[in-house]
Formats: C-alpha cells, sequence, structure tokens
C-alpha cells in the first residue's frame, strides 16, 4: 500500500513511529509537507503536486495537521479525498473537532452527556448566562484557547 502522512514536521516523534510502523508492515510511505503541496481544482481531474510532482497514486493518507494549518491542512486533505485516496480521518472530522462550539454542539445534538455548557459572543449578558449554567462554581473557557489556556475556575459569582 502507498500511503502519504500530511506532517509539517518529519522529525516528531509520532511522524517517525508512523513512517517505521508502515515500513514495518511491507508499506511505501512518505512523508509530505501540507503547506508545499499545490493544488489544480477542478471537476474532470483533480490534483496535487508536491516539489514539481505529481501525486496521483497514493493509496490512504494519514493527516498529523497542527492547529495553526488546519485552514489550508484540511483543504490538501479535502482534495486527496476528491481524488479516491482513503483518509484515515477525514477532513470534516478533523475540522468540526478544531471547532469547541460545533464539536460540543455535534455531541449534545446526539444525546451525549456533557457538562452544563453557555456560549455568549458578548460579555453583556454574563450575568444571564451565569445563571443559565447554575452559577457558580463555574468554569469560563475562551472558544479560541487550546491545551489550557483560556481557561479560568471561577469560584465565586462576583470571579464569573
Amino acid at each position: 500500500m502507498k500511503i502519504a502522512i500530511l506532517s509539517r514536521n518529519r522529525n516528531l516523534y509520532s511522524t517517525k513511529r508512523l513512517v517505521e510502523a508502515a515500513k514495518e508492515r511491507g508499506h511505501d510511505v512518505r512523508v509530505l509537507d501540507p503547506l508545499r503541496c499545490y493544488m489544480n481544482i477542478t471537476s474532470n481531474r483533480p490534483s496535487i503536486h508536491y516539489k514539481g510532482e505529481l501525486l496521483d497514486d497514493y493509496d490512504a493518507v494519514i493527516p498529523r495537521i497542527g492547529a495553526s494549518v488546519t485552514f489550508y491542512g484540511t483543504a490538501v486533505l479535502r482534495q486527496f479525498e476528491m481524488m479516491g485516496t482513503f483518509p484515515l480521518n477525514e477532513s470534516v472530522a478533523i475540522t468540526r473537532s478544531r471547532d469547541k462550539l460545533r464539536s460540543l454542539q455535534l455531541l449534545a445534538r446526539k444525546g451525549i452527556g456533557l457538562p452544563v455548557t453557555g456560549f455568549a459572543h458578548s460579555p453583556d449578558d454574563v450575568q444571564d448566562l451565569i445563571g443559565m449554567v447554575g452559577g457558580a462554581p463555574l468554569v469560563v473557557k475562551l472558544l479560541e484557547g487550546t491545551q489550557g489556556i483560556g481557561v479560568v475556575l471561577a469560584e465565586t459569582h462576583k470571579a464569573a
């Protein structure tokens, strides 16, 4: 099987392990920087090129797309999908997972138990929002924060 791994850094441990595991199983594997891929968007014969080479015969693609390159990285992955390459994780799933609000809405829609969660665009409605989620103590999270950045435990109503 011919496998592409979309990764910005071939020297990352996780990327190296994927390459190693694929080779141990007899697969032909190549690490591609998604930001160096460029595409021909067409309905007849969509294609992806990488450093002057046409990438047209991959059986599978493993996306290792960092948050900072989600937009372009998922566009490259979608192009592979359009060309019939099997994605380990689909582009739409990656896009949904990177959007906190969307992912929580999808989980709630399917009946997955979640902590009481409120979202607001404006701080003007904070008092009502605090009441809506049951009051303090509560956790305040920024919509754009990742890996714990922008998360605050508000133990009292005043702190919230």
